[in-house]
């Protein structure tokens, strides 16, 4: 329980953790402002503590009026214990690095005019539908390494807040009050890591920025019907330094099957050429011991190495997998999204 606003919390049910500490901060007096768990140490995993300071990828940027503390400030409250309750249950909170720096050439018609993760499907780029898998896996942290035309996704990031909430804008004072906002739980560090740099420097750029915990990172392109949470499990039970979600890609065209003079068709089935790297990497800090400088390419010689020395797994995702390579593959997505059937939509409105 809270006490003063510092206390210790023990592995619980997650209704009962919400329920529990959102009445004891209320009655504590902590406002909308939120808090900050952080964790004791890597021995005591089921242990965290409270402390009713401002967080800043917590913190909701409400008005800290008296009325904050009233259900407004129980629903910010609850959505912060959730996420909290959430990450003891999975033994910690997890980065995940999304690469966003190519060109994108081979979607040239929208990557000349914006970076290929903010190609847009259903009106959102890529890059917001990517997060949402993580989220739906109860990971809210992101650091987006940036590249080519980094710059929109920065602008897009300070934007998204606004363009999400209802809002009181007083010119007179020149202050923003926030009525409503519908924004995603998110932090986001925004990391740019050069233009023409690799896969594997973009990744050793991040280094300072990881720790000494097991973090998740993917491309900017692929999105999927997979529970991040079963590759982290997987990995953990593994002894590997990378995990990498292997999938069978969609075929790009129909197959027939023939018998004598008769046919079956069967209309874009799981290409059967073998498995693929889907990226939904999950991997240890050890991994940049790897990766040498800005012009390494990760999938190559730092995956063969970790292949050699036995650190490299595979999860095996037998479920929809689709990367958004060309034109075709855009409009294709689009209309699955617009049609109400996109696989990878596994996150709750």
């Amino acid at each position: 329980m809270v006490a003063g606003g510092i206390g210790h919390v023990k592995w619980l049910d997650t209704r009962w953790f919400e329920q529990t500490i959102v009445r004891a901060s209320v009655q504590a007096g902590l406002r909308s402002s939120g808090g900050v768990f952080t964790r004791r140490s890597k021995g005591q995993s089921g242990n965290a503590a409270f402390s009713p300071a401002v967080a800043g990828g917590l913190d909701q940027r409400v008005d800290h009026s008296p009325a904050s503390s009233g259900p407004a400030g129980n629903r910010i409250l609850s959505v912060i214990c959730h996420r909290v309750a959430t990450w003891l249950k999975q033994g910690g909170a997890v980065q995940a690095l999304i690469l966003a720096g190519g060109r994108g050439t081979r979607i040239s018609e929208e990557s000349q005019t914006r970076p290929k993760p903010m190609v847009e499907i259903g009106g959102r780029p890529i890059l917001w539908h990517i997060m949402k898998i993580y989220e739906a896996a109860g990971v809210t942290d992101f650091i987006i390494l940036l590249g080519y035309k980094g710059y929109m996704i920065k602008e897009y990031f300070i934007n998204y807040y606004l363009h999400s909430s209802d809002l009181v804008v007083d010119l007179g004072t020149q202050s923003i009050k926030t009525l409503q906002s519908n924004t995603e739980p998110w932090t986001i560090t925004l990391l740019d890591t050069g233009v023409d740099t690799m896969t594997g420097g973009r990744l050793l750029r991040a280094r300072d920025h990881i720790g000494d915990e097991t973090f998740c990172f993917t491309y900017g392109d692929g999105v999927t019907d997979l529970d991040v949470r079963n590759v982290i499990d997987f990995h953990r039970g593994t002894g590997a330094i990378a995990t990498t979600t292997a999938v069978l890609p969609p075929s790009r065209w129909g197959r027939l099957a023939i018998e004598g003079h008769q046919a079956t068709f069967r209309e874009k089935p799981p290409d059967d050429g073998g498995w693929i790297n889907g990226g939904f990497f999950v991997a240890e800090p050890t991994v940049f011991d790897y990766i040498e400088d800005d012009t390494t390419v990760f999938e190559n010689a730092p995956v063969e190495r970790l292949s050699a020395d036995g650190k490299l797994a595979a999860y095996q995702h037998h479920g929809f997998w689709y990367g958004m390579d060309t034109l075709w593959d855009k409009i294709v997505l689009n209309e699955q999204w617009e049609d109400g059937r996109a696989p990878w939509k596994i996150w709750k409105d």
